[in-house]
């Protein structure tokens, strides 16, 4: 099986630093690498039933406390990490696509959601957190919007998205 590379960008690193508050609302626990070749084989295959997938095309960067994973969607050819969409494939078949970008994501994590939390959202109200929207206003300024906004923007962008992983389930 071919490996990857399983170091983090940088600001990947920085934004792991901030704490995730369980009592704020974000039940997700950052990794300080990402999840291995043999490890995204072992969890895709569990989580379709389908042992002819590798799970390359995604970079796991954290989990829920259920064990559901966020990571990076490797759909984008020749565009770095950060710039691929972020997807969640929760423990008990929760599935979407949480932003089209890393940009976009600190400010779903900026407008209170984790990468659960923003697959279930409908939209109702939620407390911003002043430390991921300082991070947010660091290194995504120009890409402020609203979780609802960058929701509906990556939902529209990436469409078929539970639909064609739901179809390789076995």
């Amino acid at each position: 099986m071919a490996s990857f590379d399983c170091s983090f960008p940088d600001v990947l690193t920085k934004l792991h630093e901030i704490e995730f508050d369980y009592d704020e609302g974000y039940d997700f626990e950052p990794y300080q690498e990402f999840q291995s070749a043999e490890e995204n084989a072992d969890w895709i295959k569990a989580w379709t039933g389908n042992a002819s997938l590798t799970g390359s095309e995604y970079r796991i960067f954290g989990q829920d406390g259920t064990g559901g994973y966020a990571a990076f969607w490797l759909t984008r050819p020749d565009k770095d990490v950060l710039d691929q969409p972020i997807v969640f494939f929760g423990s008990e078949g929760e599935l979407g696509v949480v932003a089209s970008d890393f940009k976009d994501y600190l400010w779903i994590l900026a407008g209170g959601l984790g990468p659960l939390e923003a697959i279930d959202y409908d939209g109702e109200k939620i407390t911003p957190n002043a430390d991921f929207t300082a991070f947010a206003e660091e290194h995504a300024k120009d890409r402020k919007k609203s979780p609802k906004e960058i929701l509906t923007k990556a939902r529209k962008e990436f469409p078929k998205f539970e639909e064609s992983i739901r179809a390789l389930c076995k």
